[in-house]
């Protein structure tokens, strides 16, 4: 049997990068090699390269998809796109990947752009699902933080508008911390926004469309021992616990699966993504941010889904892979 020559594409140039390879390793081991050869290549800039056993390092050649590793050359049949933050989950690589003719495993380029940038993600799915109200800033335009605090009242999220793993996130409480809140979200990049605060329970969503079937993961409610789930509360043992399935109404449940399937088609996903809510005391659920490429990490929260509904990473990557090989 011919095995698939798979580039599993890892790490990236974001502050999420070693979870991107810790999340990378754990699907390599789960991917069946019988079936599957994979090369895992880190991303870093222009540097493209696999690490052989002996520590040797061979760059990717660009001009087409392929490596050569003591004269044996191989250009890949598929990429495996393992990266969070850039350039994995905000359409680069999936652009560079359409002019080559390679198939992959996540969103399309145009997916990945509007799900990224939170702004647009949220144009985008307005007046579909519940979302929080927010002020859009750029750098180097005025804005009147008086103003701001007064419309959005307190506490308030300061979040640059294009990150991942609550990197630049500050959960503002008092009109004082506005200035350095703002300071830390454009350290990130050029724009951000600011958000009114929802309280309530924060739920992880999952799923995958693919074959034409549609897979709604099992809720995980996600608590956190720190003020918000940020980098730490992510990535910490100890610091969070996540429950699957989450201890929700039949109603509430309903609800988060009708706007994660209104997330997933109206921002045209594909592959596996998991979409964020917080639900108020009430039973409303609030949109918070769409995860294109998902944690798959030992600690996230997609690996667990999968696996109370019955399902190992490494059939889940059968089911994406074949599906988008499709494509």
């Amino acid at each position: 049997m011919t095995r698939l020559k798979i580039a599993l594409l890892a790490g990236g140039d974001s502050p999420e990068r070693e979870i991107a390879l810790q999340s990378a390793a754990q699907i390599e081991a789960a991917l069946d090699h019988t079936k599957y050869d994979i090369t895992v290549i880190d991303l870093h800039h222009r540097d493209w390269h696999y690490t052989a056993p002996d520590g040797r390092m061979w760059q990717v050649d660009k001009n087409d998809f392929s490596i050569t590793i003591d004269g044996a050359h191989k250009v890949f049949d598929y990429a495996l796109i393992i990266i969070h933050g850039t350039p994995g989950e905000d359409g680069k690589l999936q652009g560079y990947l359409d002019m080559m003719g390679v198939p992959y495993s996540s969103c399309s380029m145009t997916s990945s752009v509007i799900t990224f940038d939170k702004i647009t993600t949220k144009r985008t799915l307005a007046g579909r699902v519940n979302l929080a109200r927010e002020v859009f800033l750029r750098r180097g335009e005025a804005f009147d933080a008086e103003k701001i605090v007064a419309e959005l009242g307190m506490p308030l999220f300061v979040k640059p508008n294009a990150n991942g793993s609550s990197f630049g996130v500050t959960k503002v409480h008092a009109p004082e911390e506005f200035a350095a809140a703002v300071d830390a979200a454009f350290a990130q990049g050029d724009e951000i926004l600011v958000e009114e605060c929802i309280t309530g329970r924060e739920m992880g969503c999952g799923m995958l469309i693919a074959g034409g079937k549609e897979y709604v993961f099992p809720i995980t409610e996600i608590v956190s021992k720190k003020d918000f789930f940020d980098y730490q509360a992510k990535y910490t043992a100890g610091y969070s616990d996540e429950i699957t399935p989450a201890d929700i109404t039949p109603e509430v449940k309903a609800e988060l699966n009708r706007m994660t399937r209104e997330a997933y088609r109206t921002c045209r996903c594909s592959g596996v993504v998991r979409v964020d809510f917080i639900v108020t005391p009430s039973g409303k659920p609030y949109f918070i941010e769409l995860n294109s490429i998902p944690g798959m990490s030992g600690g996230s929260i997609v690996p667990k889904q999968a696996r109370e509904m019955g399902m190992s990473l490494g059939e889940l990557y059968d089911i994406i892979i074949a599906d988008t090989c499709r494509k």
